[in-house]
């Protein structure tokens, strides 16, 4: 069976790299895309050093024409595509009432419109084929206005799961689907650098149930699970993964 293609910004590190990681051993050609470059080069490199299977991209999610060449590039180099993760984001932690303008526009920008734009530019290319997957990475602080985030991070998150059933009713009888996974705080790298030790141990021991941070892992293999073909009843829908800080 041809392997399907997919594409997952912010793949050069954390929670993106993980992802974009078990689809490659999953079967996928995958496209590492990230603003970074050289680090997205690595990732793939170290998924595939051949190139056959794994590949980075430059994309910044704030072009509209990053996306449309993205897409080009698929097209050319391994025929098409069929899932897209929208992953990239800006997660930053300042007080509510210490955010400046430009850094609320910022946030907003990349996770909030960079998802917009992928969906948009994506989603017309897989509903043309009649066949594609849209995964969008939200997040618990979405659903409850956060617990170590920011405003404007929460903001945004709260919007992808809004744009993720807009473009869901969309596509749904093109045979693309659009589901959202909402995160609460994982084991990362980029979590206990954002969060001091001790307000992290406060986090996990006074407000996770579980008692303990997500695995990044188990985040990776449900987009996985979502990105299948035998998926297609799957969407419209938010995935919460939090450990029991938010239920419904």
């Amino acid at each position: 069976m041809e392997r399907q293609v997919a594409i997952v910004t912010g793949a050069a590190q954390g929670l993106g790299r993980v992802i974009a990681d078990h689809l490659h051993a999953a079967g996928y050609r995958v496209a590492y895309a990230d603003i970074a470059l050289q680090a997205a080069q690595a990732a793939a490199s170290a998924a595939d050093a051949s190139g056959e299977t794994a590949m980075a991209i430059g994309l910044d999610v704030t072009r509209k024409s990053d996306f449309e060449a993205a897409r080009d590039l698929l097209v050319e180099r391994w025929g098409g595509v069929q899932v897209l993760v929208n992953n990239a984001a800006v997660t930053l932690t300042t007080p509510v009432m210490q955010i400046t303008p430009e850094e609320f526009d910022t946030v907003i920008t990349t996770n909030l419109r960079g998802t917009f734009l992928g969906c948009q530019v994506f989603g017309a290319h897989l509903g043309e084929q009649g066949y594609g997957r849209l995964v969008n990475l939200a997040s618990l602080a979405g659903q409850n206005g956060g617990t170590a985030s920011g405003a404007h991070y929460a903001s945004s998150k709260a919007g992808i799961l809004t744009l993720t059933k807009i473009f869901a009713r969309e596509l749904a009888g093109k045979g693309v689907t659009v589901n959202a996974v909402a995160p609460g705080p994982m084991d990362l790298p980029s979590v206990r650098a954002a969060v001091p030790p001790e307000k992290l141990d406060k986090l996990i021991n006074d407000m996770i149930p579980v008692k303990k941070l997500g695995d990044p892992g188990f985040v990776a293999d449900l987009v996985v699970q979502l990105a299948s073909p035998n998926a297609g009843f799957a969407t419209g829908a938010a995935w919460d993964i939090n450990g029991g800080i938010f239920m419904r």
